[in-house]
């Protein structure tokens, strides 16, 4: 069962108590509105999920779920849910607010403001996914587009936001001083954050990224006929496994699945915030090959809602990820193949070497009973990052 060469994962326990905030952070009628929006797009389709029976059998489970969001609206990635729902919202308050009267979203989506959104210029930093949602949407929208990068994202994922119209701007800091810029220059210029982080005073563009990647929750439930028995969710600034888990709680209440945080261990924000009991930001030493996980400060909004729903945070090495691309591509048994990206791997990554550990196997209550979820966050969102990746060797 050593399909890759064990890795040292850090592991602490989570609080998981109560479950106000999965339902009052964000509410069923704020997932409700976005998945009536989202769902009457062009080109909306739901993405598959993917029965890893071959996988879950070598190490020894039930079941390993795959939600492989790589198709979302052809952008490669689940941001595509959160950035340009979010994007349409913030047009629809500030064309409401300039007409003197409530805009409904259908009137901004179908240009009716057009010359109003034209004028409304929307900003975010990003590690390639939520920008390029971003500027998807602002396309589509009408409105002018800028997006903050740091010094490591790749210059692929820099043009294809570019080719969607956004002005790109790369700063040499990394992410967190990306985003510190975003704001700064949006306050300047009287520009429009459309950011998947919260602080204090900025709430609504987070909850509406948020409530977007309900979509994706919700479709996932609708396809099983069980609730899993765990959830690996990616980390990040936690937007997404807040959003996942406050779905899950919604859907399945008490019987939703025990809910794992997976990290980089280069940016284990999470991990440190659940080690001191409060949000709590780290300092990125060092950028991990997860691009879309390299964050080192916390939602505060997020973290309200992980703060009672996650039972567990885990972080990871680096040196399992690129393996656990690989398995996908090149699958066991009669798995299918499953091209994904970088950030895409983390939960299954962790599951194996949690599989491979029977110590840490056991403190997450993994047995032969177990039904995985995993969240497949992104497809091949940089060709030339994941033909590296498949043209090196597996060694361990």
């Amino acid at each position: 069962m050593d399909l890759f060469a064990k890795a040292e994962i850090r592991h602490i326990k989570g609080s998981r108590t109560a479950s106000a905030a999965a339902n009052q952070v964000l509410t069923e009628q704020d997932f409700a509105n976005a998945w009536a929006e989202i769902t009457a797009w062009d080109g909306y389709a739901a993405t598959p999920l993917v029965d890893l029976g071959s996988l879950a059998s070598t190490l020894s489970i039930s079941q390993i779920l795959y939600k492989h969001e790589g198709p979302r609206f052809g952008l490669g990635s689940f941001k595509a849910l959160g950035a340009a729902y979010a994007a349409l919202r913030v047009l629809q308050r500030e064309v409401s607010r300039q007409i003197g009267q409530g805009a409904s979203l259908s009137s901004i989506r179908s240009g009716e403001h057009a010359e109003i959104c034209s004028q409304i210029t929307l900003v975010s930093a990003t590690d390639g996914n939520h920008g390029r949602s971003l500027a998807w949407g602002c396309q589509r929208f009408g409105a002018p587009c800028r997006i903050y990068i740091h010094a490591e994202v790749s210059e692929g994922r820099a043009q294809a936001m570019r080719d969607l119209g956004a002005k790109v701007i790369r700063i040499d800091g990394d992410y967190d001083a990306s985003v510190a810029l975003a704001r700064d220059e949006a306050e300047q210029n009287g520009w429009f954050v459309v950011s998947d982080t919260s602080w204090p005073g900025y709430s609504e563009p987070p909850r509406d990224v948020m409530a977007g990647y309900g979509v994706m929750t919700r479709e996932t439930c609708e396809s099983m006929d069980q609730a899993p028995t765990h959830i690996f969710l990616q980390g990040g600034v936690g937007g997404l496994a807040a959003s996942v888990a406050a779905g899950l709680r919604q859907y399945w209440k008490d019987g939703a699945p025990r809910v794992v945080i997976v990290e980089p261990d280069l940016a284990d924000c999470l991990y440190e915030s659940a080690k001191a009991g409060r949000a709590t930001t780290v300092a990125i030493a060092e950028e991990t090959i997860m691009a879309g996980l390299s964050c080192g400060e916390p939602s505060q909004m997020a973290w309200e809602i992980l703060e009672q729903e996650a039972s567990d945070f885990l972080t990871i090495p680096d040196s399992i990820v690129a393996p656990t691309v690989r398995l996908l591509a090149r699958p066991q048994g009669n798995d299918p193949v499953v091209e994904a990206g970088e950030s895409a791997v983390a939960g299954l990554a962790a599951l194996i070497a949690a599989r491979q550990n029977p110590e840490l196997s056991q403190a997450l209550g993994l047995n032969a009973q177990s039904r995985v979820l995993l969240i497949g966050s992104e497809g091949i969102t940089d060709p030339e990052i994941f033909n590296q990746i498949m043209a090196e060797n597996d060694d361990g």
